[in-house]
């Protein structure tokens, strides 16, 4: 049960964090999931297919966009960057995290009784 309590919170955060990573500077796909996995400590990490059904939906819905490059002679990198939909869905996501994270640090440091509450 408390997997899938984290998978649910992981799932919400991946679109942040993606988008995120792109708003710096486009990206490729084993890139996105190391700088993920580092930034947070190994603390959150998605899979390879995990991270390209999340990759595939944002391009779908338009807020990244890709392009390929040629790696040595035979393989193929694919680069992801932000596009203009993405950082304004970057921006409200950023404040509604913001918000939740603000809401749930009150909860948690909560002392006083229900008269205390403005």
């Amino acid at each position: 049960m408390a997997n899938s309590a984290t998978d649910t919170v992981r799932k919400g955060a991946s679109d942040l964090l993606i988008l995120r990573l792109l708003s710096e500077k486009e990206r490729y796909g084993y890139e996105i999931r190391k700088e993920i996995e580092k930034r947070s400590r190994g603390l959150f990490t998605l899979s390879e297919g995990a991270l390209y059904v999340f990759l595939y939906r944002l391009s779908e819905d338009g807020y990244i966009s890709q392009r390929r490059e040629l790696v040595g002679k035979r393989r193929t990198r694919v680069y992801y960057r932000i596009e203009k939909k993405g950082e304004e869905y970057l921006h409200s996501l950023s404040e509604e995290y913001a918000s939740v994270s603000k809401g749930l640090e009150y909860f948690y440091s909560f002392e006083g009784g229900v008269d205390d509450v403005e």
